[in-house]
């Protein structure tokens, strides 16, 4: 396994060393030279998403197994066990044994938002995605994974513009490291509110 060390800023979740194992290009030996693999395999599948976004049925979208499926497209190229549930408990989500059991409820809670139109489109996703990521499914990119399934939900089931998620204008002023953790306390408080903003930010 050729990673020596990974740094972790705020919020990343540390990998298992079985974890580190399952890492398929033993060219990487950094956290940099991680983040890099990972993100253009993560562009890949964000094309996956365009190409296919006029082919996706609400009914598709809300299964685990697309759940599953859109993990493996962002990081299958990188990590073996890419699109499956972890096997490792972390610092943050539900335990392991746990995971298919409260996804399953979230994508019902879903499906009845949409249906009931209990919140409206935007707050749909944001909770989809908040719900998603405290979960944690997966050993890593969780926080990447939720945000480009909230972008789905919100542009296929709904025919919305997808989130920006700090991007507009948070990143040129400095303020995204403060805003995200911020919205994300807020949610995890019921206020959904502040990453509502953020996501259209």
């Amino acid at each position: 396994m050729g990673l020596i060390e990974l740094q972790y800023e705020e919020g990343q979740t540390p990998l298992d060393e079985d974890e580190k194992d399952g890492l398929l290009i033993p060219s990487v030996m950094t956290r940099g030279d991680l983040d890099e693999v990972e993100q253009r395999n993560i562009e890949e599948a964000i094309r996956w998403t365009v190409e296919r976004r006029r082919k996706f049925s609400p009914s598709e979208v809300l299964t685990e197994d697309f759940i599953r499926e859109l993990h493996r497209k962002m990081l299958g190229s990188v990590w073996e066990w890419a699109g499956e549930f972890r096997q490792s408990d972390k610092n943050i989500g539900v335990d392991k044994y746990q995971i298919g059991v409260e996804l399953r409820i979230l994508l019902d809670d879903c499906k009845f938002w949409i249906e009931n139109k209990t919140f409206g489109p935007d707050e749909t996703a944001v909770r989809f995605k908040h719900r998603i990521v405290s979960i944690h499914c997966f050993a890593n990119g969780n926080g990447r994974h939720s945000r480009l399934i909230g972008d789905i939900i919100i542009e296929k089931l709904f025919g919305r513009e997808v989130f920006t998620w700090g991007g507009n204008k948070l990143i040129a002023t400095g303020k995204f490291r403060f805003a995200y953790p911020t919205a994300l306390r807020a949610a995890d408080n019921g206020n959904y509110e502040p990453l509502v903003v953020f996501a259209r930010s």
